[in-house]
């Protein structure tokens, strides 16, 4: 294994916004957001339209601040809708970026991550990667099944973050991350809750249309009454959609996906905010609940993660509810950039060997204890 010195550029893009940044091992050198305003992004049909667009933005700023390329050792960027996987660090291969192109699994600004970095690493003679893209893929076998033969549950998640959060508590208890067992909620505007059993996600909600109410998602709902909005004249299918995943939630009832805010009215004597806000967060425990039977109750701790992680409030009230599973550990807010530039990391020192994409997921097959 080489412990060297690694400079890693780190390309995460948003719908919005393109993230860039230099780390030298886990350390960030230089960290920017590059804007993009609706006027920028409006000749574009498709977010994959824009991959030339982005490139260059992200070249001037790399000469803006005077980053000589060839003092790099990698590239990587944030993973997309992609075909399942297991998770891990994948170099980018041109099937992948197919699948990106195609958007088979959904239009979404992270598809633009792989071919970003791998046109990137073109440019710069550089090896280009990802890490754990959302569509990581470890389900055991009787959490793949739903109540309809053709609808199998999809594993979509926060699969970013909630592994390199594991690996932080794996590390704080004085565990391998390969060894530990830890019920994970990333707490956002979306929120995945996953069961994560000696390094593999066995189960989670899908963060778009399962698991609790979130700030503007509607989770899980009645699915007649869900058929009875679909019928009703009211809405086509793209307003349907922007009703469960963006005006859901707390948007829904209290007009606000913002959790300080409604925090505020709390503490202003607001009760149905208080009301609503308790229920959120009542939601999210009972899912908690939920993954420790994918366990079998054999957890090292609870971990607490996402924006939602800075508030006492709600962490006070999770601990209510569920610190009888075991040890409740908080990890505020996310660091997407260093959870990249770690799995690079991992590969450029030989701790581990890249991932060839597709790797194909389910193959944790046998019910586990």
């Amino acid at each position: 294994m080489s412990q060297g010195r690694f400079k890693i550029l780190v390309i995460n893009p948003g719908s919005t916004s393109t993230k860039v940044s230099i780390f030298e091992n886990d350390l960030e050198l230089f960290g920017t957001i590059i804007s993009h305003s609706r006027l920028e992004l409006e000749p574009y049909e498709r977010v994959w339209d824009q991959y030339e667009f982005r490139k260059r933005l992200i070249r001037e700023t790399l000469e803006k601040h005077d980053i000589k390329p060839r003092e790099l050792s990698a590239v990587v960027g944030r993973g997309g809708l992609f075909r399942p996987v297991v998770g891990g660090t994948y170099r980018v291969n041109q099937l992948m970026i197919e699948d990106g192109r195609m958007a088979a699994r959904g239009e979404h600004a992270s598809n633009l991550g792989a071919v970003l970095a791998y046109g990137l690493g073109w440019d710069f003679n550089l090896p280009s990667f990802i890490v754990d893209p959302p569509s990581v893929d470890e389900f055991f076998p009787s959490a793949r099944l739903s109540g309809l033969k053709d609808v199998p549950r999809e594993s979509l998640f926060h699969a970013l973050n909630i592994k390199a959060t594991a690996r932080l508590a794996a590390a704080k208890i004085g565990k391998k991350y390969e060894e530990a067992n830890f019920v994970i909620a990333h707490l956002g505007g979306g929120i995945s809750i996953a069961a994560i059993r000696q390094g593999h996600v066995i189960d989670s909600n899908n963060a778009l249309t399962s698991g609790p109410f979130t700030p503007e998602r509607a989770g899980n709902i009645s699915t007649f009454a869900l058929v009875d909005i679909c019928f009703s004249g009211k809405y086509d299918k793209k307003q349907v959609l922007k009703v469960l995943v963006g005006q859901g939630g707390l948007s829904s009832h209290l007009g606000t996906n913002d959790c300080r805010e409604v925090e505020r009215r709390i503490s202003e004597g607001d009760k149905d905010a208080q009301r609503v806000y308790d229920a959120m967060i009542y939601k999210i425990c009972t899912i908690i609940g939920a993954r420790s039977v994918a366990l079998k109750g054999e957890i090292d701790a609870v971990i607490l993660t996402g924006g939602m992680a800075n508030s006492d409030y709600v962490v006070a009230r999770i601990k209510e509810w569920v610190s009888y599973l075991g040890p409740i550990l908080v990890f505020p807010g996310q660091d997407e950039m260093k959870a990249l530039a770690l799995g690079a990391l991992r590969i450029l020192r030989g701790e581990e060997q890249p991932k060839t994409y597709p790797e194909t997921a389910g193959q944790f097959g046998a019910e586990r204890r």
